[in-house]
């Protein structure tokens, strides 16, 4: 059991660490983050998410906290995840390829001025990067949630779009700073918009 409890400590020190060291580099690129879904908000925009696995787990949990509430009340915001439609993700990738399963809804749903919140722990995942293409194409705004050395998300981001890259190689550790970032994002977005 000591040797258990011992690993959990361990796990908690190493969650810290990262997040500590986030702290510094992430400050900016989250209050810019939530600058630019505020202002797009403004002007009648919405923001999209996506992601997969835990990362399809975080868009959702943005887009929840953003539709309901976060700390306060307020009325719903315009956000939701593209990872929730089990039939429209399974018809495209059946259809056409996996790989297009976010850039699909981005072209359908996305308007010019929308936001994109992408989230790879690596930045290397196809149906993400698409979806970056495809929001370009739209004339959205990109918000890169990523990881590690950014990957190839790194390379498809424009002027005018914010990247969140959490500096840590384990996927574990990304996902937690990201959780976090996100709940910065909420935080800050309510700031703005309630005082």
């Amino acid at each position: 059991m000591t040797e258990l409890t011992n690993r959990v400590k361990q796990l908690f020190t190493d969650s810290i660490q990262a997040k500590t060291e986030a702290q510094d580099l992430l400050a900016a690129p989250i209050a810019e983050a939530a600058q630019l879904i505020v202002s797009r908000m403004m002007e009648g925009g919405k923001t999209l998410s996506c992601g997969n696995g835990g990362s399809a787990a975080d868009a959702q949990h943005f887009s929840s906290e953003m539709l309901n509430r976060f700390d306060r009340e307020r009325p719903g915001l315009p956000a939701f995840a593209l990872t929730t439609d089990s039939s429209t993700i399974t018809s495209i990738a059946n259809d056409y390829d996996y790989e297009e399963v976010f850039a699909k809804q981005v072209r359908a749903l996305g308007q010019p001025g929308d936001v994109l919140l992408a989230i790879s722990t690596s930045g290397a995942s196809p149906n993400v990067n698409a979806a970056i293409e495809a929001a370009h194409e739209r004339e959205m705004y990109v918000v890169a949630l990523s990881g590690k050395d950014g990957g190839r998300m790194a390379t498809l981001l424009k002027d005018g779009d914010t990247e969140i890259r959490v500096p840590s190689e384990t996927t574990a550790r990304i996902q937690e700073v990201h959780l976090l970032a996100i709940h910065c994002l909420c935080d800050l977005i309510d700031q703005q918009l309630l005082g």
